[in-house]
């Protein structure tokens, strides 16, 4: 009878939870919900063989964690391309079409773009397993037990028949009262404030104590699926309806199907009116095609989907006053100006520093020293200076001009031709070397988590960091030498960084701080040349060879390996154990040196159809150039054919591809 009466408890809480958090009509008072809860806790403590897999009393926390684990995701959680005129969501309407070839409407589901935290939540038979960050969209952090706390996420799905897995994709958030309230609390206990509600959870879900995010008042709302297994859907419209129907908060009474791009453009004003009474901060709305089959025809651009598009809005302004303008020097010797201002609060954040990008930037918006300025927050994240209120310019004011000499090592600047950008020309400089080495250790470089800014400067301070390789000679009688450095926290650093020597091929040459030579290039480099050795090797004729590298590019690679510095740094890192993994793809398999770029609906998945590519040695790329050796076609091919036909690529079938394959 007992543990008849505790799956009777766990899903009665479960349903006031839900009618409390997601649908925020709780039937039951307070007091009787804190009795059956109580109940429930007695009935577990009394019998710890019940089944607690799906409990509400697992949302109080667990033990601390020492780090988080890094998942990777079974498909990647892609960023949305932005912009910031309702105008971008016609051209996106036209662009659509003329991709489709369809001169019909397109339906579109419109929902607003929530400013919080992107996370993914794992279900195997209906229960909640695990739940990643985006991270860098391939590989995410394993933040299970603490979003297990937040009240909002179903532990067990509503529906009779769960699908073996399914993966969904949402939004952390917090409401704007509960933040309100938070940093009443914080003050009150002698904490820092957060800056906002995105920061504040943000910093909770990636506490390394659950108990602390289970005591603050997280949100989740639902929008996407991830991988879905046993259960299919046509729409954008009809996931939202089964996430719904599953538990899970969605932004049902702020989203909208929109049938042409005007209805699309209404819907953003009508956002852009309300958002100030919404519940929850949104930058933006969020415009999918809702047809899941058109979808699969769009694909992806780059690191985008081409089905959908983020438009965000105008951000909020405010006024200070400029007093001064420093001079911060970057990894690629590049001086950027920035203005230090009277701190003053900008949707609802406080501001201090605006970048001024250059020389031609200062002299286009006319900042100077003492001016009153109208400040906004790009994307109401990143703030800029927007205009200078000439009625209030000091009578002695006088125009900014960029320095000729590094401020950090008084070496000469200069501007290359064709550049705006002024560059201290010492590769010696102190500044450019740490910031280079903060880029080496970043995340989605060498990923060494327990170096930070701070460390690497007091690091190059003492000479005991000169260069990359002496990541790798650090002893722990070095660190415990340094103000602020124990025994436990030499350990973890000397641990992050023996745990940074096993990386990928594409990973170390982003880490290398590169001209030009971003994530995806890296990639490109290390897909196409697999070993470090053979890149260092390529001459300027073998790197423009390279799918999606250009000369500037190539320049930009082939001059940083013909310095015999850095290449001997390379050589060092490796001698001192640094192990790089080359790209994981056969390269004797019967396409192997071939390029494929897929268009159309063929007759099997997109994502097979790669993976069958790849590992017969093909090579995938994401546009049509000269250098593309083969377009596989099928129906509905859309523009890649013509461009392919006009630059001479061969173009194939499915069937064809598969003959090549015997």
């Amino acid at each position: 009878m007992s543990q008849q009466r505790h799956e009777e408890l766990k899903k009665l809480i479960r349903h006031h939870d839900h009618l409390y958090h997601v649908l925020d009509r709780p039937e039951i008072q307070d007091l009787e919900y804190d009795r059956l809860y109580a109940e429930l806790v007695q009935l577990e403590e009394a019998n710890p063989s019940y089944d607690r897999s799906d409990s509400p009393t697992l949302r109080v926390g667990s033990a601390p964690l020492d780090l988080f684990k890094k998942v990777p995701h079974r498909t990647p959680m892609l960023s949305l391309q932005n912009s910031y005129s309702p105008e971008d969501l016609i051209e996106f309407d036209a662009r659509i079409k003329k991709f489709l070839r369809k001169d019909n409407p397109v339906q579109y589901f419109c929902e607003p773009k929530f400013d919080g935290l992107a996370v993914e939540l794992i279900y195997e038979q209906g229960l909640f397993k695990q739940a990643l960050t985006r991270g860098d969209g391939a590989v995410g952090e394993d933040v299970t037990e603490n979003v297990r706390t937040i009240r909002s996420v179903p532990l067990r799905l509503k529906g009779s028949n769960p699908p073996p897995l399914l993966e969904v994709r949402g939004e952390i958030l917090m409401f704007k009262e509960d933040f309100k309230y938070l940093n009443e609390q914080q003050q009150e206990n002698g904490q820092p404030t957060f800056a906002n509600p995105r920061n504040a959870s943000a910093g909770t879900v990636r506490q390394l104590d659950s108990k602390v995010a289970a005591s603050r008042p997280l949100r989740f709302f639902a929008y996407a699926l991830g991988v879905v297994e046993g259960k299919t859907f046509s729409s954008q419209q009809e996931i939202a309806e089964f996430l719904k129907q599953e538990g899970f908060p969605v932004a049902e009474e702020h989203s909208s199907l929109a049938e042409n791009p005007d209805e699309v453009v209404a819907y953003y004003h009508k956002i852009d009116t309300h958002r100030s009474k919404l519940p929850f901060d949104i930058d933006g709305i969020v415009v999918k095609v809702n047809s899941l089959t058109l979808q699969e025809d769009l694909g992806l651009v780059a690191r985008s989907p081409r089905w959908a598009s983020a438009a965000k809005f105008k951000p909020e302004q405010a006024q200070t006053l400029v007093e001064t303008i420093q001079i911060q020097v970057g990894r690629t010797g590049a001086l950027t100006p920035v203005a230090v201002m009277k701190p003053v609060k900008v949707g609802g954040v406080t501001v201090t520093n605006a970048t001024l990008h250059n020389q031609e930037e200062i002299q286009r918006k006319d900042v100077r020293i003492g001016d009153t300025v109208i400040v906004q927050r790009a994307g109401d994240v990143i703030p800029e200076i927007v205009s200078v209120v000439l009625d209030k310019r000091p009578t002695d004011s006088m125009p900014f001009l960029m320095p000729t000499e590094c401020p950090s090592c008084g070496s000469s600047v200069r501007v290359v031709e064709g550049e705006v950008v002024a560059r201290c020309v010492n590769p010696l400089c102190e500044a450019v070397l740490k910031e280079s080495l903060k880029h080496f250790v970043s995340r989605r470089a060498m990923n060494m988590e327990k170096i930070g800014d701070r460390l690497i400067e007091t690091l190059v301070d003492q000479k005991l960091l000169t260069r990359f390789s002496d990541f790798f000679r650090l002893k722990k009688e070095d660190l415990l030498g340094l103000e602020r450095q124990g025994e436990k926290s030499v350990e973890n650093i000397l641990k992050s960084v023996e745990t940074s020597k096993q990386t990928t091929l594409g990973r170390f040459i982003f880490s290398l701080g590169i001209r030009f030579v971003g994530e995806t290039t890296a990639k490109h480099l290390a897909d196409h040349f697999l070993t470090i050795q053979a890149l260092q090797k390529a001459s300027a004729e073998d790197l423009i060879a390279v799918p999606e590298i250009g000369p500037k590019v190539a320049v930009a690679v082939r001059e940083w390996f013909e310095n015999s510095k850095l290449n001997q740094e390379i050589d060092q890192m490796i001698e001192l154990g640094v192990s790089i993994q080359g790209p994981q793809r056969s390269s004797e398999g019967p396409l192997s040196g071939k390029s494929f770029v897929i268009t159309g609906t063929l007759p099997v998945k997109r994502d097979e159809a790669k993976d069958l590519i790849e590992k017969n040695g093909g090579k995938i790329l994401s546009s049509v150039s000269s250098k593309l050796d083969f377009l596989v076609v099928g129906d509905d091919p859309g523009s890649k054919a013509d461009k392919a036909q006009s630059l001479g690529v061969k173009i194939i079938s499915w069937d064809d591809l598969q003959a090549m394959l015997t």
